[in-house]
């Protein structure tokens, strides 16, 4: 994913699923090329590249 994507994503506020390595996340803040994110299965917390993280739908079409 872009950084740009994600911004774009936060600003808007849009309800978009976002995955890091198979597991559904939400970004909690966003630093350069790096995110900060939850993921929504458990309290786990996890610092990723941004390039990591990618919507489900354009992989599985």
């Amino acid at each position: 994913m872009k950084a740009s994507q994600i911004h774009e994503i936060l600003r808007n506020k849009q309800k978009v699923d976002i995955y890091y390595d198979e597991r559904p996340v939400w970004i909690q803040e966003v630093n350069n090329n790096m995110a900060k994110i939850g993921f929504i299965d458990n309290f786990e917390e996890k610092d990723v590249r941004i390039e990591d993280l990618y919507e489900k739908n354009l992989y599985n079409n």
